[in-house]
């Protein structure tokens, strides 16, 4: 397609050299020309890309707003953890970081544990908690990928949408030598314009929703290393808490075993 456009703009500069003069045309006058002379097929599609672009920087800015609130949160409650030489303390501060995922997978693990015993003694069973920290992991990763596909959907779909304001273009431009009946440049600088301006328009689009869906997902993957390591910080802890004797898992908040 980008040579056809290339070939047939070439020719049509041939034809037209002997009849035209020098063509003098600023930056920003030739895009309110292409915009001008765009036809309805092409304003369609620009209108399509621009709400696109709109809606993919929304995603974007409040994704990247509250991936870092989680990250503060979650150095702040580990740091808390780690201090704490009971689990119950952590239990009644965790509402204050709610933004980290890892306070999901606190809450879930504890939660059973107190299902088990009551909140004191060691745990029944370890392979019951573990779940729980698996399903609250997975949970919350969810909720953390929440509408990143239609970043990747707008991203694919984008240069595709662009590409067909530019099949129109081309289609205007044969038109327009067909009614003209002769092959000039003035016949077909509309079609050609509309063309490239929708192409520009699906790329601009295209390229940071791909670049943030990429960088985003990253970051649904470190979370999700996060949470797994801390699981298994607070499942260790728990067990070795079990196997001490006179000591109870539920007074125990790090894994190097922290005696109250």
């Amino acid at each position: 397609m980008t040579h056809l456009i290339s070939a047939t703009t070439l020719l049509l500069f041939q034809q037209d050299a002997s009849q035209a003069g020098p063509i003098s045309v600023g930056t920003g006058a030739a895009v309110v020309d292409m915009l001008h002379n765009a036809g309805p097929v092409a304003w369609v599609v620009l209108a399509a890309l621009a709400f696109g672009s709109v809606f993919s920087w929304a995603i974007i800015f409040g994704k990247w707003g509250s991936f870092r609130r989680a990250r503060g949160q979650s150095k702040r409650f580990l740091r808390a953890f780690r201090k704490a030489t009971r689990l119950q303390e952590i239990a009644t501060v965790s509402e204050q970081f709610k933004p980290s995922p890892l306070v999901n997978v606190f809450d879930e693990v504890y939660e059973t544990y107190r299902r088990q015993t009551g909140g004191y003694g060691p745990p029944k069973n370890i392979t019951a908690l573990e779940r729980a920290a698996q399903t609250a992991s997975s949970e919350s990763l969810t909720v953390m990928e929440q509408r990143l596909t239609w970043l990747a959907s707008i991203g694919a779909i984008a240069p595709f949408v662009g590409l067909f304001g530019t099949v129109m273009g081309i289609v205007d431009a044969f038109l327009g030598l067909g009614s003209e009946g002769t092959a000039t440049l003035r016949a077909v600088a509309p079609g050609v314009a509309e063309a490239l301006i929708t192409t520009a328009a699906g790329l601009v689009v295209a390229i940071p929703a791909v670049i943030a869906y990429n960088q985003l997902t990253a970051s649904c993957r470190d979370f999700a290393a996060r949470m797994d390591d801390f699981a298994r910080e607070l499942l260790n802890s728990m067990e070795e808490a079990a196997l001490e004797p006179h000591q109870d898992p539920g007074e125990r908040g790090t894994a190097r075993g922290v005696h109250h």
